[in-house]
């Protein structure tokens, strides 16, 4: 196992149980992320980290019974959660790494990344895992519940611009990873970068 592997699994697996407890005001914000990847009825969405699965219900309704709804995450004990949470019900979820996803190319229509890329090992490289598995005109939606000074308040840090999120380097690094950044929103009560990738 890389030391990134492990230095994920050693936070999120400890926290697992109670994560949605922890944030319980954040499922509008994960509806309306949701939303903002324009999904239509019978599309195929990947919830990218999804963790305990908080978004995979509203991605579920936006793309109906006919659509596909894949929730991927690298620690068991988050899926273990979505699981208890019953929101298997609404998605697939796999144990896969997002730098090598069992998903082949083009197949999806959106990727949602909620607190995503802070966590990813090699950004610009897994970037471009998520665009191989989306179609040409595919969106990607980069989500927070909270902006990045607020979660810099929250952790006790001040907000840089080396974050990977600041507005400067997200853009580059997406297009690094093969997708172009179309809009950007980094407010107190969410973060959204939405970016398309090119036909």
């Amino acid at each position: 196992m890389t030391d990134h592997r492990a230095h994920v699994l050693d936070f999120f697996t400890p926290r697992a149980a109670d994560w949605d407890s922890r944030f319980p005001d954040d499922g509008p914000a994960y509806a309306s992320a949701a939303g903002a990847l324009g999904l239509r009825p019978g599309d195929a969405v990947l919830d990218a980290g999804c963790g305990t699965g908080r978004a995979l219900p509203a991605l579920r309704a936006a793309v109906g019974a006919r659509g596909t709804v894949i929730g991927v995450d690298l620690t068991p004990a988050m899926l273990e959660a979505a699981v208890r949470a019953g929101r298997d019900e609404c998605a697939t979820l796999l144990h896969a790494d997002i730098a090598r996803l069992p998903l082949r190319d083009a197949a999806l229509d959106a990727v949602l990344g909620a607190g995503l890329i802070s966590h990813l090992a090699h950004p610009a490289a897994n970037l471009a895992e998520l665009a191989r598995v989306v179609r040409p005109g595919g969106v990607l939606a980069l989500f927070h519940p909270i902006g990045r000074a607020a979660l810099a308040a929250r952790q006790g840090r001040p907000i840089t611009d080396d974050d990977l999120r600041a507005e400067p380097r997200l853009g580059p690094l997406l297009a690094r990873g093969g997708w172009r950044l179309d809009s950007y929103q980094d407010e107190d009560d969410r973060f959204l970068a939405l970016a398309v990738r090119p036909s």
